[in-house]
């Protein structure tokens, strides 16, 4: 019986391949063998989790055709790799990738470190804060004061506690968006209420538009719903989002969906201003496209002065087009796992009935907590204490930044949780293997994106500070001057393969 669980073809190995930049060679610098270069490629993508574990490989003839090179530089790289023990092979069955023992497997999304290992790795993976104490305590106290009624009943409720969905409706209407109960559903976290969205919509095979970047668990979770990703170009910068390449791209490839992140966009912080949203709502509108809009960032303005656009929901009045994600995991704690929904009502009901399928409701506890901060004036105090920590820290990272990598380039968010950085050409996959070597761990540019995209940046959150971001920045430097001086677990920085 074969041992792979999934295949790559040559066409989508090769991209991969050649997404991996490289630094222009120094005098005198000695390039390795093609297939030492192609051998590391491979390890480097297995190691990322781009290519997942127990994927069968293209035959050598095929993989040598699409990158150009001779079947016998194929058959050696595979060898090396099989050496190495990150290809596994027999007669008959092909080769597939694998891990050697004792190494973990790799992640394809941007999951946490377990707790015991933050003593020696400085963690910039995942972009969460600690608790808004005594915030957290306060409410989890008031819903076991509001529990006791709800313990009488069973205990699901597929579209949310009523007091919930009535306080979050209130807050839409606050803000200019009139919007009743019926319009929200309550979800486990925001990533719940897009898996929800994309089955209901978008079924396998559907073409669904993303921002390129985006935010890397977003894509993998749509991934493997099976959908097709269409990526958008992000403009450079802070300047987000080119409407016409969006107007361009929703007439051309008809997607069923749409997700973006309008609020301090993850990765890059940018903040899409009123007209952009008013005509990316127009373009979702005439091409048939709904459109996810994910909020979970919106109310991390950080610095003075930051007014805010209207919700995307805003210019959507007939509520046709824009479905809105919103979450407590960014604005106040990622283990408070409570999103929700605010979409048109028979949206709100065919998400509600097809839940019975899924995951039945979201936690009481939990919901009653949130539901306690929203309507004591808590949520707005753990709030200022959250952007106070993500101010401080980032004004601490981009310090140490200045200090320790001067040659890196990035645009400073007024909000948000995440720095993207340029790296100035060294490659970002490269310096995420060899920073765990350094002791910080760092999601590589490519996670971001679609086929390979990104490969000479990474994304840096504002979740140290302090001494830790000094740190941090040290460790970087470290790992940049190993990829730099083509220290890459032994060998020398593979070229990039040019089909």
């Amino acid at each position: 019986m074969a041992q792979w669980t999934s295949a790559v073809g040559a066409a989508q190995l090769a991209r991969l391949l050649n997404s991996q930049q490289e630094r222009p060679a120094g005098p005198g610098t000695r390039r390795p063998p093609a297939y030492r270069a192609l051998a590391d490629g491979v390890r480097l993508l297995v190691l990322e989790g781009r290519v997942p574990v127990a994927a069968r490989l293209p035959a050598e003839r095929e993989l040598a055709l699409s990158l150009s090179v001779s079947r016998t530089t194929v058959a050696a790289a595979y060898e090396a790799l099989r050496a190495e023990g990150f290809l596994e092979s027999r007669r008959g069955a092909g080769s597939w990738t694998a891990v050697p023992a004792g190494n973990p497997l790799p992640a394809r999304g941007l999951e946490p470190l377990p707790p015991e290992t933050l003593g020696s790795m400085i963690d910039l993976g995942c972009a969460a804060l600690p608790a808004p104490e005594p915030w957290l305590t306060r409410a989890v106290q008031g819903a076991l004061e509001e529990l006791p009624p709800y313990a009488h009943t069973h205990g699901d409720y597929p579209a949310g506690l009523p007091a919930l969905r009535e306080m979050l409706a209130e807050r839409y209407t606050a803000r200019g968006i009139p919007t009743m109960p019926e319009q929200i559903m309550v979800t486990t976290g925001a990533m719940g209420a897009i898996d929800a969205i994309c089955h209901l919509f978008a079924g396998r095979g559907e073409r669904i538009a993303v921002e390129s970047p985006s935010y890397a668990n977003i894509l993998q979770l749509m991934r493997e719903a099976g959908a097709r990703l269409v990526p958008v170009a992000m403009a450079e910068g802070l300047a987000g989002w080119d409407m016409d390449r969006w107007r361009q791209v929703l007439r051309d490839a008809a997607p069923r969906l749409a997700y973006v992140v309008a609020d301090f966009h993850n990765p890059t912080g940018a903040l899409a201003d009123e007209d952009q949203r008013r005509r990316l709502v127009d373009a979702a509108r005439s091409a048939g496209t709904v459109l996810i809009v994910d909020e979970t960032m919106s109310e991390l303005h950080l610095d003075e002065g930051v007014e805010m656009p209207r919700p995307v929901c805003g210019f959507d009045p007939a509520g046709s087009t824009v479905i809105t994600v919103g979450s407590a995991s960014k604005a106040f704690w990622a283990g408070m796992r409570i999103g929700w929904v605010r979409a048109a009502p028979d949206v709100i009901r065919s998400l509600v009935a097809a839940r019975a399928y899924a995951d039945l409701g979201t936690p009481v506890l939990e919901q009653l907590a949130v539901n306690w901060l929203l309507s004591t004036g808590g949520w707005e105090q753990a709030v200022d204490i959250r952007r106070t920590q993500a101010r401080e820290n980032r004004d601490a990272l981009v310090t140490a930044l200045r200090r320790e990598l001067p040659g890196w380039e990035y645009d400073v968010p007024r909000g948000g949780l995440t720095l993207w950085v340029r790296t100035g050409g060294l490659s970002g996959s490269r310096l995420a293997e060899v920073g765990e070597r350094v002791g910080v761990r760092v999601p590589s540019g490519p996670r971001f994106g679609v086929d390979g995209a990104f490969e000479g940046y990474v994304r840096l959150p504002f979740t140290v500070g302090g001494a830790v971001a000094d740190e941090a920045a040290t460790r970087l430097a470290a790992a940049a001057r190993l990829v730099e001086s083509g220290a890459n677990g032994g060998t020398e920085s593979p070229r990039t393969f040019v089909a």
